[in-house]
């Protein structure tokens, strides 16, 4: 590298050979053409607009650049060797630099990226000021400097609720699909309701029924094939838009009215309703669960003689020998191709995995520990701890705590199951005595955290 500093070499170095003009940039405050030393950002600044016309906070402000878009301007600058009349003609639609490629620094700690938008512009404004005693001058330029700051800052707001929407969008249309598949997939919980109310249509006949989260509206319509009078179908996702097409289709449209919203949020088009149907149930029966929703709904609108379907549910607890699984997920950390690895294991048993398990290893009697009344359970219930006690069936070593039997059809439930660290040597015929404590996750209330006792070996699931 050249340390000339004459002109000459220095007009040479910064023109390409069709004599078009290229912005540089320091390099440690060095110029590209590494004939020339700045002493720092402010002076790099200084150094474009007054040898190259490129004024880069004008730049900053022209096309509103957050400190992502400044990020990816200077990378594309050093990276492309952009000419300056280029870079002044950039429009204000896609920008050049748009694409994340440019987020990778062009020069290892570049230090024009070791300072953000504002610190850019309070710098530029102190060393371009035109005289250090007019205050007024700088005063009023740091003032529109703020009021900039600020409309970018609301801007990036108006950014991140967009992104946030989306997210809520793809949530919901995650949501939507997921109803489909259990439709698709699920018979034995469809034709269970089914089955229900066309098997008890003295029940429906006549009566106004709510459906809390409706879905696809199949619920609704099987009530109003019931005889239901009126039938009110409430949810939230954008399914709620299929679920009017279907219904329309169905030419049951006089009998159900569709609306979209949470429960909490809406006014129904009536006072009391008879009946509230709803499909609530998830994994460990309460995880993500409406079930909240669907107590809020009795406590405001059913009739006082009203009914709630499902009325009762339970979650039940059985014991499993299975060695196989324990060496595959939890005894495998113990050798991983000759590597001791047995911290991972901390990571790996607390999370409570849903699955279908083979009947063949349970080893236990099943265990009732929570049975719910939908009629009349409150909120604050659905957090409990409990003892109970598991009748061993096999002699054998007990590596698994699961709910939901796995001896039925099968369902989109399956089975939550939870992982020992270490077996327990169990003997046929006698109790394995243990406590479980179910409560929401403060940070997620869909979320459960549920914390097994068992044989004084405490463990805490998250089932999320």
């Amino acid at each position: 590298a050249s340390d000339e500093t004459d002109s000459d070499k220095k007009a040479s170095d910064e023109t390409d050979s069709g004599g078009e003009q290229r912005v540089c940039f320091a390099l440690k405050y060095m110029c590209l053409t590494l004939n020339r030393t700045l002493t720092s950002v402010s002076e790099t600044v200084q150094h474009c607009k007054a040898d190259h016309g490129v004024d880069i906070p004008d730049l900053v402000q022209k096309h509103r650049l957050d400190d992502y878009g400044y990020i990816k301007m200077i990378n594309y600058i050093r990276t492309t060797k952009v000419s300056t009349e280029s870079l002044l003609l950039t429009s204000n639609g896609p920008l050049p630099w748009d694409s994340d490629e440019y987020m990778k620094p062009a020069l290892p700690d570049d230090p024009l990226l070791q300072i953000d938008v504002e610190e850019l512009s309070e710098a530029t404004a102190v060393t371009l000021s035109p005289a250090a005693g007019d205050q007024v001058s700088l005063l009023l330029q740091r003032a529109r400097q703020a009021e900039d700051r600020a409309q970018r800052a609301e801007e990036a707001l108006a950014r991140a609720m967009d992104d946030l929407h989306k997210l809520k969008s793809c949530f919901f249309f995650f949501s939507k699909y997921k109803q489909i598949s259990i439709i698709q997939l699920d018979k034995v919980r469809t034709e269970s309701y089914r089955d229900f109310m066309y098997r008890n249509m003295e029940v429906f006949k006549g009566k106004v029924v709510l459906d809390v989260g409706c879905g696809t509206g199949i619920l609704s319509m099987f009530a109003a094939k019931a005889g239901a009078r009126k039938v009110i179908a409430v949810d939230q996702s954008e399914i709620i838009y299929q679920a009017m097409d279907i219904v329309r289709s169905n030419k049951l449209e006089d009998t159900i009215t569709l609306i979209k919203g949470r429960i909490e949020e809406i006014d129904l088009p009536v006072e009391k309703v008879d009946i509230i149907i709803s499909e609530w149930m998830g994994y460990f029966l309460l995880f993500e669960s409406m079930l909240d929703s669907v107590l809020y709904a009795r406590d405001r609108y059913l009739a006082e003689d009203g009914l709630v379907y499902p009325d009762r549910c339970s979650i039940s607890l059985a014991a499993v020998g299975d060695t196989q699984k324990h060496s595959d997920r939890i005894a495998f950390w113990d050798d991983v191709y000759g590597f001791k690895m047995s911290c991972m294991k901390k990571a790996v048993i607390p999370e409570a995995v849903v699955e279908m398990l083979k009947p063949e290893t349970v080893i236990s009697e099943a265990a009732v520990v929570k049975t719910i009344d939908c009629g009349s359970v409150t909120v604050s219930e659905l957090e409990f701890t409990v003892d109970f006690s598991l009748k061993i069936t096999a002699s054998t070593f007990c590596t698994v705590m699961f709910s939901t039997a796995p001896d039925c059809t099968k369902t989109h439930w399956k089975q939550a199951v939870f992982l020992l660290e270490s077996p327990i040597p169990v003997k046929t015929g006698e109790e394995l005595p243990g406590q479980i404590t179910v409560h929401k996750n403060r940070k997620d209330p869909r979320a459960l955290l549920i914390t097994l006792d068992i044989a004084g070996r405490k463990q805490t699931y998250s089932l999320q």
